[in-house]
């Protein structure tokens, strides 16, 4: 067995074709882990130069108010997602969903939906990062290298003589190596990414099992086709048909079904939702506000009169209650990404490279889980700030720039609500 093995070695690293397909699938996995590494540090510098205006701006505001309802009101608060470590080889939802927003204590449904990410539509093209190349490119290159296994032997006049010296596990073994030979293209300037990014060797070691699963499942049905005797050029189209089917009809067909069959409001019906109700809070009367904010927060209401034309109290009072009126529109617009998400993993197990993909992201934490942890954060801070603000407010203290520098701080996975007393 190894004497065989180091002959099938020798002998695919004697063939040029072959070596050129390794340098390809090395220079897309390099160029990939280029890009990530560039995308990823990018985000990390606009993070750090944020943050540090973020800091300067609220304390600057703050220091011009004299009142808690104009410090709530003009103070501005970074929450964020920063890139895991594995990002730079998944980017995943970042592309698409938003993962920075500027949060105040005004109501939050208009603020969480709004976005700052590019062209949705060029986004769905699919980035260059290791995910990408592993799920898609990796099966075309394999394809290409396997697809006349043994049309080429035929060809030369030695297929039937190699088949009774080494039998069929010649093919299989040939077919292995070449496969997995590929797949260690990918995987290794994956490595040197991780290195440079810090990725641990837990998540490195288990995105490349998933790669090497992926070249093992394409080298297989490489073998299998080029196994029925048919002629090179016909079973590389059996193969590249496979893959379109696999590869894109499979994931985008699933999409479009489970974007059917779980309808959701969208995040600009929410928005509008709420904005509506604050918007027309200014024409009720204030004691009609001050009851829907106090049937929500009864802790509040021995201190709900409103007995001037403005009070602060009752602003905040009616931009809660604005999102209060929208809470089931957002709740259901919650579960309806989940849902779609479930629905749309359980199909990615007809589609490898869609399942491949879906698992790296997860390992990278760029997937749809890991973006709505992020928003269950802001949300959380959000609840943070107003239990800070509200005794405030309602007990009527006066303002003191000292307490101000108590406000919440914003950390990623780590804000929770407050009890709102």
């Amino acid at each position: 067995m190894i004497a065989a093995l180091r002959r099938e070695l020798r002998f695919m690293l004697g063939e040029p074709a072959l070596r050129a397909w390794l340098l390809i699938a090395l220079l897309l996995s390099g160029a990939a882990v280029a890009a990530g590494l560039y995308e990823v540090s990018t985000q990390r510098a606009s993070l750090v130069r944020l943050l540090e205006l973020d800091r300067a701006d609220r304390e600057a505001q703050i220091a011009r108010q004299t009142e808690w309802g104009s410090a709530g009101y003009y103070a501005f608060h970074l929450t964020y997602d920063p890139p895991s470590p594995f990002a730079f080889a998944a980017l995943g939802e970042r592309d698409t969903m938003p993962w920075k927003h500027r949060i105040r204590m005004l109501a939050l449904e208009g603020q969480i939906h709004e976005s700052d990410v590019g062209n949705p539509e060029l986004a769905l093209a699919g980035r260059l990062d290791i995910a990408f190349v592993a799920a898609f490119l990796l099966p075309l290159l394999i394809i290409v290298a396997l697809h006349d296994l043994h049309a080429r032997e035929r060809q030369a006049g030695r297929h039937d003589l190699l088949r009774s010296m080494a039998g069929r596990e010649l093919w299989t073994l040939r077919a292995g190596l070449r496969g997995l030979a590929l797949g260690a293209c990918v995987i290794v300037p994956m490595w040197v990414g991780g290195a440079i990014s810090g990725a641990s060797s837990a998540t490195l070691l288990g995105a490349s099992g998933i790669v090497m699963l992926q070249a093992v499942f394409w080298s297989a049905l490489c073998l299998a086709c080029a196994s029925l005797g048919r002629s090179a050029a016909v079973t590389l189209a059996m193969l590249v048909g496979t893959w379109w089917l696999l590869a894109v009809l499979v994931p985008y067909g699933s999409r479009a079904m489970v974007e059917r069959s779980v309808p959701m409001p969208d995040g600009a019906r929410i928005a509008l939702v709420q904005r509506e109700a604050v918007h027309g809070a200014w024409d009720l009367p204030k004691a009609t506000t001050m009851t829907e904010f106090t049937q929500a927060y009864p802790e509040w209401a021995a201190h709900a009169d409103v007995t001037r034309p403005f009070e602060w109290k009752w602003y905040y009072a009616f931009q809660e209650v604005g999102d209060l009126k929208a809470a089931d529109l957002s709740r259901r617009h919650r579960k309806g990404i989940a849902q779609r998400d479930r629905l749309t993993g359980r199909w990615a197990w007809l589609s490898p490279p869609a399942l491949v993909e879906r698992r790296l992201q997860r390992l990278a934490a760029t997937d749809v889980p890991a973006h709505l942890r992020y928003l269950d954060n802001v949300r959380a801070f959000h609840a943070a700030l107003r239990a800070f603000h509200y005794p405030k407010l309602f007990l009527e203290q006066p303002f003191d720039a000292a307490q101000a520098s108590a406000l919440p701080t914003y950390a990623p996975g780590r804000a929770t609500p407050r009890p709102l007393r």
